[in-house]
């Protein structure tokens, strides 16, 4: 295992451009540590500011819910949206208590499908490339897995290395390894050994291996990771679900996907998307629409968002 994935070296104190950032994690620590029905109320509290304030974002999530969802009405879409501002802000103050936080009191409320798939893969001594969306709930149902299977994660690297420290040291607390997405040999060599590794391929990733497949019945640039690493590892790939309802989480993992990869890069990455897509469709409140999914095109970069 690469040091670098399951060890957070923290900045030192003594530079004064990291005190802000120090002060607001450990804001951030504390606020972890509040009961978590007080976390749920302040989440939705700050999802409506965030409605109001984040106007760029609101207009992008407007126009996501359009092109994905144009049978619906502006009624129905506005609901969903304003549903999905308030999941936004419940889930900033989960990603602080998965990575910081206490979840004793969370896991009497998890309903966990499918476990058998992954056990079996771990008997056979398979790699699993786990692969979900990117969910409000995805910090803490991934924190609630870990209490099943061992398992590690693909992530971005952030610039600010105050807040690079702060989220893999949080995520190390239950995570095997974190893996940044840069760092393909240790991550192809975590799953030819039969690891687990969750990861979400569904954001419009600049620079990165893609191609245009459809996604809700519209082009999106999609990033060929799924297809290629499986093709290097032989590892199996797992469509994995997770949602709240309420303050319980019900996490979902499906049968491996059957015959993939395949040759067709093209065919397997349209296969993920559906299968990301179907997921969405189940919880569209809790998906991330603020990201501008369709802003690239094979022409350039799209006029949606303007």
């Amino acid at each position: 295992m690469s040091d670098n994935a399951s060890t957070a070296t923290r900045p030192s104190l003594r530079n004064p451009r990291h005190w802000p950032t120090f002060a607001f994690i450990l804001a951030a620590f504390v606020i972890a540590r509040l009961p978590w029905g007080l976390q749920r109320a302040l989440g939705r509290g700050v999802g409506a500011v965030a409605y109001h304030v984040a106007s760029s974002r609101r207009r992008a999530a407007e126009v996501n819910l359009k092109l994905c969802f144009p049978e619906k009405d502006d009624a129905w879409r506005q609901r969903l949206l304003r549903d999905s501002f308030d999941a936004l802000g419940v889930g900033i103050f989960e990603f602080a208590r998965a990575w910081w936080g206490s979840i004793d009191s969370i896991r009497p409320k998890v309903q966990v499908e499918g476990l058998e798939h992954l056990h079996r893969m771990q008997a056979e001594g398979r790699g699993v490339l786990l692969v979900s969306g990117h969910f409000m709930t995805l910090e803490m149902c991934g924190r609630l897995l870990c209490d099943h299977v061992d398992l590690s994660g693909m992530y971005r690297k952030h610039r600010n290395p105050v807040y690079e420290w702060a989220v893999k040291f949080g995520r190390l607390r239950y995570a095997k390894a974190m893996y940044a997405n840069e760092d393909i040999r240790a991550t192809v060599r975590h799953l030819k050994k039969g690891g687990f590794l969750w990861y979400a391929p569904d954001q419009d990733m600049r620079g990165k291996d893609t191609v245009f497949v459809p996604f809700f019945g519209h082009t999106a640039s999609t990033i060929t990771a799924t297809h290629q690493l499986a093709r290097m590892t032989g590892c199996a790939v797992i469509p994995y679900f997770h949602r709240r309802e309420g303050g319980k989480y019900f996490l979902k993992i499906g049968a491996p996907l059957e015959n993939f990869p395949s040759e067709d890069v093209e065919a397997d990455t349209a296969r993920v998307n559906q299968a990301i897509e179907a997921m969405v469709r189940e919880a569209p409140d809790q998906y991330l629409w603020i990201h501008r999914r369709f802003k690239r095109q094979p022409g350039g970069r799209s006029d949606f968002y303007k």
